[in-house]
């Protein structure tokens, strides 16, 4: 087994806690959970409503993906935490869905919580592996 590679991206939101953006090894790539942080201006309010948050979070996620030279084809396995896993689950799902193919879309699990970071509605995060 090789040594952990972690890694910081300027491009992307700084942490808002003592983490790395993703962290890979033995080509298993696990990125952080990003949230829907604007990364050239981190005092910005969020984007308004589920449907923008998850976009800017998928933003987020692209960013530390084309870092590591990867892509969504490479993600196997995505978690996302919903504040509002009733009232925005639907919607949520449907601006997912929009990001892989129908017939190539990783393993995922969706957890409702009670609170994220920034009073966030979304954050998602990723298991990747390079080719």
């Amino acid at each position: 087994m090789s040594m952990p590679a972690y890694h910081m991206f300027a491009a992307a939101p700084a942490p808002v806690a003592p983490f790395s953006h993703a962290c890979e090894a033995d080509g298993w790539v696990f990125i952080t959970g990003q949230l829907p942080i604007d990364p050239g201006n981190e005092a910005a309010p969020l984007p308004e409503g589920i449907e923008a948050q998850t976009h800017k979070t998928f933003d987020n996620l692209l960013v530390v993906l084309e870092g590591l030279g990867l892509g969504l084809e490479n993600v196997v396995s995505a978690r996302a935490f919903l504040t509002d896993f009733y009232g925005d689950y639907a919607r949520f799902n449907a601006v997912y869905a929009s990001y892989f193919p129908e017939d190539k879309r990783p393993a995922r699990t969706c957890i409702g919580t009670t609170g994220l970071a920034r009073h966030a509605l979304v954050e998602i995060d990723f298991i990747a592996r390079r080719p």
